[in-house]
């Protein structure tokens, strides 16, 4: 029987036995995270997840009797066996007694244990090699915000905590030992009820001794008071917003898809970490374009032709329409494999131009290729949607393009895209 303590050790303790565990199952919880990033949402890649790891790989090296050896051991005496009787060898597998869990059904049992969101995402961009300084590249934008701050013995009576201050009220009663209303009423009954002179006499100065404290000991006294407290802090910009455009036409494979996808979970992670709440806008577009939910978005299967000026009006829209640049931090990442109409590029720059750069914090475009094409990441001339876009990319600083046609371009890539540049902050701030 395997007995499994999954109670959290107080204040960190079992952590260096976590991390030895996890390098030592790195292979099966890496393939683990591989697949559930295809199948997760965007929004939930940060969250904790759960992996399933097989109990042959996590069962540690012991030493055991090899089966089938010659030992000369002694027995205990027995009401089976006398001296000089023959002992069958033993048959099993090694030292343990028993069937293996799960032998019947032909594999081991498998154990669940929870990645935190810090080891998820550390497994998940580790698998992209991606370093700590690369994780934080965005321009800083803050304000200031207001947050609880415990209490305070002044403030306006808008702030008064009236359970607090009677709290503090009742605990300053009884240690002073005020007599309560109902210890009063009990001695005027028994002193107006007695016969006797001694015990009346009695009664009346434990009467009279109670009044008095009570008087001494207010019921709520100023010390008592005790008001919410507020401080100022300075807070990240709390609004962002990321479009996610996707070119779905008949030439996309489902490479091409995973590769987009990947980009989009890494732009997507890097603004959670920098703002309190982001928005996702799924655009997707064959010769129209369309705002769509993350599962149409990357598994519908309606394809047709390709007109990218679509999808760039909808983000145009959409922006009017619910996302004012004076309020919201405008993110755009295009996602194509560069095959556009001949006669549609020249309105996919204007737009791009005059549209949306302007508008946008940052706009990366990324051309996806088949994973057999060799070509390198900067990719020099090609598509016809990225000679369209390549001027742009020359002399805007908020728009840069690049080309992946595998899993381990996308970090490369998305480290040249979003990694601090000089001058930015100052630029911002003008």
């Amino acid at each position: 029987m395997r007995i499994v303590d999954r109670r959290l050790n107080p204040g960190g303790k079992s952590f260096s036995n976590r991390q030895r565990f996890l390098r030592r199952v790195k292979d099966t919880v890496e393939r683990a995270v591989r697949e559930a990033s295809r199948e997760r949402a965007i929004e939930d890649l940060e969250n904790a997840q759960e992996v399933t790891v097989p109990a042959d790989g996590a069962r540690e090296p012991v030493f055991r009797h090899m089966a089938g050896e010659r030992r000369d051991f002694i027995l205990p005496g027995n009401r089976n066996y006398v001296e000089g009787d023959l002992i069958d060898r033993p048959t099993g597998e090694g030292g343990g007694g028993g069937a293996e869990p799960g032998k019947g059904h032909g594999q081991e049992d498998a154990f669940r244990f929870v990645l935190t969101r810090e080891e998820f995402l550390s497994i998940f961009l580790d698998d992209l090699e991606l370093p700590d300084f690369a994780k934080r590249g965005l321009v800083d934008a803050q304000k200031l915000g207001s947050r609880r701050a415990g209490y305070t013995m002044s403030g306006t009576p808008a702030n008064l905590s009236l359970g607090r201050t009677m709290r503090m009220s009742l605990a300053r009663r009884i240690a002073m030992g005020r007599p309560k209303q109902q210890i009063v009423e009990r001695l005027e009954q028994e002193s107006a009820g007695a016969t006797e002179k001694d015990i009346a006499d009695l009664l009346e100065q434990e009467l009279k001794s109670a009044r008095a404290r009570r008087l001494r000991i207010p019921f709520l006294d100023p010390v008592d008071l005790r008001y919410r407290r507020f401080e100022r802090f300075p807070k990240p910009v709390a609004q962002a917003v990321m479009f996610c455009l996707m070119d779905v036409s008949g030439s996309m494979t489902e490479h091409m898809k995973d590769l987009a996808k990947r980009f989009f979970m890494l732009l997507h992670v890097f603004l959670t970490r920098r703002y309190q709440r982001v928005e996702i806008v799924f655009i997707r577009h064959t010769d129209e374009a369309q705002e769509v939910d993350e599962e149409t978005f990357f598994r519908s299967a309606e394809t047709g032709g390709t007109t990218v000026s679509s999808a760039l009006v909808e983000m145009d829209r959409i922006i009017t329409d619910r996302y004012d640049p004076a309020n919201w931090n405008i993110y755009g990442a295009q996602a194509s494999d560069g095959d556009n109409m001949l006669s549609d590029n020249d309105r996919t720059r204007m737009l791009l131009q005059e549209k949306l750069l302007p508008r946008c914090q940052y706009f990366a475009y990324l051309e996806v290729a088949n994973s057999n094409e060799a070509s390198p990441i900067s990719y020099i001339g090609g598509s016809s949607l990225w000679n369209a876009y390549a001027p742009l990319a020359a002399g805007a600083r908020n728009f840069q393009m690049r080309r992946v046609s595998r899993r381990d371009h996308i970090y490369p890539v998305f480290r040249e895209l979003f990694q601090r540049r000089e001058g930015a902050s100052a630029e911002t701030a003008k």
